[in-house]
């Protein structure tokens, strides 16, 4: 059983096969019900705005229905293990999306599944949202030898671009201030498959040097969902790190910036930078809709072979 909880488990020539066809889902005129009739179970630990409504739309979309299952309104919200839910929605849906805070989770819940499990987002990945922005970045024209700048927090966007450069064998530089920075392990296993792909990693504590000459730059929140009680403190520690014009003006002027959602303006982008030209934060979020539907084709597939 195919699953998609991180880029890690997917070769070069599958990421690229899943963001053509969701090219194409896109440019096609007429929606084709590719999944009539099939249940996707969506169970939200963590709220979401592009998440939910790119998997809702996608399924209707595609012929489908999705259902919302927050984490509070079914039996895992009060004890019920991973393990009998995922048995027990095996036998009623086509697929499960999940978004939550412990990635180890995701993991029992797919090992007991016999449906297709997707990653929503957890607290060290979030595949979807970079599919989407490679899709971006093959639409303008970024995804041939690229230098992508991630700027910030060494959190579970971080680490998923991290993934997609060791896959796809671009040039990745990584600036984070002094004790935060990405997952020793998942740099470990990053570093370990960039030596067959040659790709480039490359980690900062200056953020001047890491987004020189970019083709691509892109941030994140410095305060993530659960930790609000760090935020002055993180505004203290990332001074310097927030991306406006004077340290976008390092990237190549062709660059494009790119942004996950939801944009803290004058924390970890300027208003001017998110609202300017080389903003493509909104052709990112709508993308998000067609990657959604092109991994729920391509898993269906995968099903039937």
């Amino acid at each position: 059983m195919r699953h998609f909880l991180t880029l890690e488990d997917f070769s070069k020539e599958e990421i690229l096969e899943i963001i053509n066809l969701a090219i194409k889902i896109k440019n096609k005129p007429k929606k084709k019900r590719y999944l009539k009739g099939k249940t996707l179970g969506m169970i939200f630990e963590k709220s979401s705005t592009r998440t939910r409504v790119s998997f809702e739309v996608g399924m209707f979309e595609l012929g489908g229905h999705a259902l919302f299952l927050s984490h509070d309104d079914i039996q895992l919200g009060r004890g019920e293990p991973l393990k009998d839910t995922a048995r027990v929605l095996s036998r009623m849906l086509d697929f499960v999306m999940i978004r939550t805070y412990e990635h180890k989770n995701l993991e029992e819940f797919a090992s007991y599944s016999s449906i297709p499990v997707i990653n929503g987002l957890s607290d060290d990945f979030h595949p979807v949202q970079l599919m989407a922005d490679y899709m971006s970045m093959v639409e303008y024209k970024k995804d041939k030898n690229p230098i992508v700048a991630y700027i910030g927090d060494g959190n579970n966007m971080a680490h998923s671009w991290l993934m997609l450069s060791a896959k796809l064998g671009f040039e990745l530089r990584v600036a984070s201030p002094k004790g935060y920075e990405c997952d020793g392990l998942i740099i470990h296993k990053a570093l370990k498959i960039a030596k067959k792909s040659n790709a480039k990693i490359r980690f900062f504590h200056n953020p001047k040097e890491a987004i020189k000459n970019a083709d691509v730059v892109t941030t994140d929140t410095w305060i993530s969902m659960g930790q609000e009680d760090e935020k002055e403190q993180k505004i203290r520690d990332f001074k310097g790190y927030m991306i406006d014009n004077e340290l976008l003006s390092l990237a190549k002027k062709s660059a494009i910036f790119l942004h996950c959602l939801p944009a803290y303006r004058g924390y970890e982008v300027s208003e001017e930078v998110l609202e300017g030209d080389q903003s493509i934060i909104f052709d990112e979020a709508e993308n998000r809709l067609h990657v959604q539907k092109a991994i729920l084709v391509w898993l269906d597939k995968q099903r039937k072979k």
